[in-house]
């Protein structure tokens, strides 16, 4: 399985997307300071993820939710209450 994820900065409360073929790894990483965009940003948590069978489809999808500001858009109105917190 891989998931595209949404992750959220409890310090700047700005969110960040990715994907993995592990979750809590990923997060741990996140929170280790592993991951250079997010170094600085930490602590975070996940808001959303979503799975998929194939590595193709989710990096297709995490690329548009990074690129397309409509199917960003989207996600965060499905998310409106998710997102507040």
């Amino acid at each position: 399985m891989f998931f595209v994820y949404i992750l959220k900065s409890i310090k700047d409360r700005n969110l960040y997307i990715g994907y993995t073929n592990d979750l809590r790894k990923r997060l741990k990483e996140h929170n280790l300071g592993l991951v250079r965009p997010t170094k600085s940003r930490k602590p975070l948590y996940f808001v959303y993820y979503e799975a998929y069978a194939s590595k193709q489809d989710a990096t297709k999808r995490e690329h548009n939710l990074k690129l397309r500001a409509k199917a960003l858009r989207q996600l965060k109105n499905r998310l409106e209450f998710s997102l507040e917190t």
